[in-house]
């Protein structure tokens, strides 16, 4: 079987070195804004996650990537719903926390972080956050590890925030808003 060699910038790369810990290199490249995912009711969870984009604007739709071992693989899909909060660059305490798989789960997950419960799922919003989305589960597609969550924006709302947080080569950054 023949592999498939490329040049680029004078680097030589083939096809099998797209292994994950080249992958995981190579995404560490690609700036990507940093969210905290949620789910409430019966389901009450949160979790740190930047393979977040949007997908449609008619119907509004966003995605979600989540491993189908995380904790939030579950609660999406028995929830039906989920809440997103586009973290602000002040919040890299709570991005970590929720990042952390050793926290508490359910309700005690939130208690010493301020937020609301989202008006249309009840999912937790974060205080502080940027921006906020809420989301009905409309499809989910599994691929690999992880399942794709596609939402429906059933409600958004913009925050007072100006600076977003990044997440770029392993480490968190912040996205200087450009002044009005």
């Amino acid at each position: 079987m023949n592999s498939v060699t490329t040049e680029i910038g004078g680097d030589r790369a083939t096809a099998a070195d797209a292994a994950p810990a080249a992958l995981r290199d190579v995404m560490a490249r690609f700036a990507t804004g940093v969210t905290v995912l949620s789910t409430g009711g019966d389901h009450l969870h949160g979790m740190t996650a930047n393979a977040f984009t949007s997908v449609s604007l008619d119907p509004p739709s966003v995605l979600c990537c989540v491993g189908h071992s995380a904790v939030m693989h579950e609660a999406i899909t028995a929830a039906g719903h989920f809440g997103v909060s586009i973290m602000e660059a002040a919040q890299e305490d709570v991005v970590r926390f929720f990042a952390d798989k050793k926290r508490p789960l359910g309700p005690a997950q939130f208690a010493q972080i301020e937020w609301a419960p989202g008006p249309r799922t009840g999912a937790p919003l974060l205080t502080g956050a940027l921006a906020w989305l809420e989301c009905d589960l409309s499809a989910a597609h599994s691929f690999g590890d992880h399942s794709i969550f596609v939402g429906q924006v059933v409600e958004a709302r913009l925050g007072s925030g100006q600076d977003g947080l990044l997440f770029y080569d392993g480490a968190f950054q912040r996205a200087v808003a450009r002044s009005a």
